[in-house]
């Protein structure tokens, strides 16, 4: 069995505190910015996906292949903003901060890095969030640049190479809490709740939408009569 551990950096107009993860990845401008992957412990490589080019077919078949277990810090996140584009199944998933949890730890990639004691070179870069804020997040739509939304790479090039080397950091960090844990595995049966959490996110609640347009209807239609009934009797 091989192992393949991800991390990747997105963008999306939809506020992901906000809305959640669905609709943030559903969103018509969702976009995977960088995809940083390490096989088998290899030298961490990072794609820039902001070039017009896709990932390797490769590297597409990793993410399908049955025999190449996955790895991600929120596992939930990689899986299901991967799956917007290209299909990789579940099962096939390993959540590195459900071991961590598991394990007695706090969540956090930062933070489970330095509980653990992790070496500098090993550890979760400060630089993320304000370079998040800048790719990751919509800017201020002006005249001056031109009414777009997102800040492009190639406008901000010695930034984006932070961001690229953030994203690589992500990994190695990752990777190292990983395999400071593998002693404590996470038991299948904890790993098969987790897969079926995440199918039931993603999966959704079914609704009675006759039902709910039909007490929406039955609310606009009393209640400006019963306000004003409220305020005469009070």
């Amino acid at each position: 069995m091989h192992h393949m551990n991800v991390y990747i950096e997105t963008f999306s107009s939809v506020d992901i505190g906000k809305s959640g993860l669905y609709k943030y990845a559903q969103s018509p401008d969702f976009q995977i910015l960088l995809f940083a992957y390490s096989i088998d412990g290899a030298p961490v490589e990072v794609m820039d996906l902001t070039q017009g080019v896709g990932l390797p077919p490769e590297i597409v078949a990793a993410l399908q292949d049955p025999n190449i277990i996955k790895h991600a810090y929120n596992a939930a996140f990689e899986w299901y903003c991967l799956s917007q584009l290209w299909k990789t199944p579940l099962e096939q998933w390993r959540c590195t901060q459900l071991h961590g949890l598991y394990c007695g730890y706090t969540a956090g990639l930062a933070a489970t890095g330095a509980a653990l004691g992790l070496p500098v070179d090993k550890r979760k870069l400060a630089t993320g969030k304000a370079l998040i804020k800048l790719f990751c997040v919509p800017c201020a739509p002006t005249a001056r640049n031109g009414h777009r939304t997102p800040n492009y790479a190639w406008k901000k090039k010695k930034k984006w190479q932070l961001f690229i080397d953030y994203n690589r950091q992500d990994v190695v960090t990752e990777m190292e809490i990983e395999r400071r844990l593998s002693a404590f595995p996470v038991p299948e049966k904890i790993q098969r709740e987790w897969e079926i959490d995440q199918q039931i996110n993603a999966r959704g609640v079914a609704v009675d939408l006759d039902l709910i347009e039909g007490a929406l209807w039955c609310s606009e239609a009393v209640t400006v009569e019963h306000t004003q009934e409220a305020q005469a009797l009070t």
